[in-house]
């Protein structure tokens, strides 16, 4: 569902709305509080006495703390210290007296790039930057004119100041819940006045986030962790193959087993309802079923190869600019080369899983999801249950990655709860988690380019083959004066989904690798070759400052290279220099120079842990993992044939961030496209083997 709210709309909701602004209640779950009572996650409602909610994203307390609420889901991208930094900074609230709650499902906290609340496509910051400013600036505005008026001052010779308004003529002061209850009462401000970014004292500092203490003392409630009184769990036995049903069951011998309660075949298969997790699996593992064949029972890898492949020669017009035909006639030189992506697990380290309770005519969805919006939607379709009376539960999330925006988990869960009649908690295994995926999708892409005789591309013709979702996130920002996209949509039926940085993780592998070969070409430096063609100085500055900070052009050792990548995506520039050493077949990458240019920095700190993120997991899929199809089935069940990258394997990172004072762009998602390109250029640096296909196997 798309919410469209004007600007005004957002901001506002009723004083009395507040009450639904209080802490997070996990029924039932442990009761251990410490120092983070009142951090995401709580079990149990924080209590404090608001008076004073102006709008849905903040209330001020009777004794002076700030609550933010956090519409986005935080699966360790940092955005409940970067949300509330947003609110405090224009409050000029005392960042040691705030607090997050995540919000509940509701329409206002849709974000507003996406149409809906959900978390994903780096949109967060870039969403609610704007909005959560204005909502504190709101709040400061309506706090300053209660201080005025009690005071009986000019609201201008006040301001406001680390949780206090100061009377700037006599120096008296009020703090914030001192002026709460008349703070209520001044009438909304028509328009605020945003601080200027010189003027950020919060913004741009490097902040400790606030959820790493409930991490670090176990009070942090993950999906796993709900417990809610006289629940059930239950475990699915799914089809192995793609599209298959359940015909027929023996559930004799799962029903024997102690603390099986029930066996119940659903749409995704068939659960098993017990008294503990364990014996959930263990009626699971006794059950003998019978699965209806399915069409796609005999694909397998090398059949949907070919058939990406041979789409290649039959695409359809993307994007045409220039005269690309006259360009390639009039070449001194073509350059052409195909390359390949294999299918890709999200491999969260919390699986899958969901909790939901439905009765007396409402619906709780306990969830680690990206979605609010969509799983109160799912849940609402399920139980034929107005929206508005399913109240759904956002915990941490145990790594996200675009898996966790899919509703299958929550579909097991509320079905399974509505038909027992009791709470529900869905486990996923490991290998449920891996077999049954919405995959990154695997794509080809053959790129061809016309040099001139200096060597300069002229032309670029790039065509991509494989799902929709693979063609997106293709972006050239070289000043290339004749460019063609093409694309051939195929759709072999392996399930598919968002996957971190979506198109732009399938695409900046080809083009970034090409490049090189460009440059090789043409006789260049591939830094100098890139340089050359960017005419955009933000793009140049963050290459040059990549490159500087790598050393690029110092010696190295026989057997070791530098590779270089630059990639934009979700609004943000993102270059990488990758220093490999190659022994046989063996590569080893031993350090990475990232520099990014993101726009307005919120935290510094957020900004360096997400590009260090995002370049483990491209690492992972360039050099360790893929997901191949045997028939009709994934082959791959866990991570013993689907490895991430281990810590004797992680390279040295370093993050260098480029001062801009442009919007906001996304971080979450773009350290993670670069990096293969990078390696695979640096591979070459060190022993002129060209990569085209990932993982990379060297001699393959």
């Amino acid at each position: 569902m798309k919410v469209v709210l004007d600007r005004r709309t957002f901001l506002k909701t009723a004083a009395a709305g507040g009450a639904l602004l209080l802490g997070i209640h996990l029924p039932g779950c442990r009761e251990e509080r410490g120092a983070s009572a009142s951090l995401p996650g709580s079990v149990q409602p924080v209590g404090f006495t608001s008076t004073f909610a102006p709008n849905a994203w903040l209330q001020v307390n009777d004794d002076g703390t700030v609550v933010v609420q956090v519409a986005a889901s935080e699966m360790g991208q940092g955005v409940m210290t970067a949300i509330p930094m947003l609110v405090a900074e224009e409050l000029e609230a005392d960042w040691q007296r705030v607090r997050v709650e995540f919000a509940p499902a509701r329409a206002e906290y849709a974000n507003p790039l996406m149409g809906n609340q959900a978390t994903g496509g780096s949109t967060a910051i870039r969403g609610f930057f704007q909005p959560l400013r204005e909502a504190g600036a709101m709040a400061r505005e309506m706090l300053v004119a209660a201080a005025a008026a009690r005071w009986g001052v000019a609201p201008g010779s006040c301001r406001a100041d680390r949780g206090e308004i100061i009377h700037l003529p006599s120096g008296r002061r009020l703090g914030f819940g001192e002026l709460a209850s008349e703070a209520a009462r001044q009438p909304l401000p028509e328009q605020v006045r945003l601080k200027e970014s010189g003027t950020f004292r919060l913004l741009g500092t490097p902040v400790p986030r606030m959820d790493t203490p409930a991490k670090v003392n176990g009070s942090a409630v993950f999906g796993q962790d709900v417990r809610v009184p006289g629940m059930l769990f239950a475990s699915i036995e799914r089809c192995p193959w793609f599209r298959g049903k359940a015909v027929r069951v023996e559930v004799g011998e799962a029903l024997r087993l102690p603390g099986v309660v029930d066996v119940q075949i659903i749409d995704a298969g068939v659960a098993v309802l017990a008294e503990s997790t364990w014996a959930a699996f263990k009626g699971r593992s006794a059950l003998q079923v019978q699965w209806s064949p399915s069409k796609l029972q005999g694909l397998d890898s090398g059949a949907i190869r070919a058939r990406l492949q041979k789409a290649l020669d039959r695409p359809k017009p993307r994007r045409n600019e220039g005269n690309v035909d006259k360009a390639f006639r009039a070449a001194d030189r073509t350059i052409e080369a195909e390359f390949a992506l294999p299918y890709q697990a999200h491999a969260c380290m919390e699986p899958m899983n969901c909790t939901a309770q439905v009765g007396s005519g409402e619906c709780t969805v306990w969830a680690p999801t990206q979605a609010p919006g969509r799983t109160q939607q799912t849940a609402a379709r399920i139980t034929g249950l107005p929206p508005d009376r399913v109240r759904v539960v956002t915990t941490f999330l145990g790594g996200g990655f675009g898996r966790r925006s899919e509703q299958d988990f929550v579909e097991e869960a509320v079905e399974l709860a509505r038909r027992t009649g009791r709470p529900v908690q869905v486990a996923w295994s490991r290998e449920d988690d891996i077999r049954h995926d919405f995959y990154r999708p695997a794509s080809h892409s053959r790129l061809r380019a016309a040099l001139d005789a200096q060597g300069r591309p002229i032309a670029w013709h790039q065509i991509t083959a494989g799902p929709g979702l693979a063609q997106g996130g293709i972006d050239i920002p070289y000043a290339i004066p004749n460019l063609r996209l093409e694309q051939a949509v195929v759709e072999p039926g392996v399930p598919v989904g968002f996957w971190r940085a979506v198109g732009a993780s399938n695409n900046a592998f080809p083009v970034e690798c090409f490049m090189d070969e460009l440059a090789a070409a043409a006789g260049r430096d591939p830094f100098e070759f890139r340089r050359d063609l960017l005419a955009d100085a933000r793009p140049r500055a963050v290459l040059e400052l990549a490159a500087q900070k790598a050393g690029w052009g110092r010696h190295l050792p026989p057997g070791q290279g530098r590779g270089i990548a630059l990639y934009r995506s979700f609004g943000s520039f993102v270059a990488q220099v990758a220093e490999v050493s190659v022994e046989g077949e063996r590569v080893r990458v031993r350090r990475i120079v990232c520099a990014v240019d993101c726009g307005v920095v919120v935290n510094p700190n957020t900004v360096e842990a997400q590009m260090e993120s995002g370049i483990v997991y491209g690492l992972t899929a360039a050099l360790e993992s893929a997901i191949t199809v045997r028939d009709g089935a994934v082959a791959q069940s866990n991570f013993h044939d689907f490895p991430l990258l281990r810590f004797d394997a992680m390279p040295q990172v370093e993050v260098h961030i480029v001062p801009s004072g442009e919007a906001p762009g996304g971080i979450g998602e773009p350290g993670t496209p670069p990096a293969a390109a990078a390696v695979a250029n640096a591979i070459f640096a060190a022993t002129g083997q060209r990569i085209r296909a990932l993982p990379i196997r060297l001699g393959a």
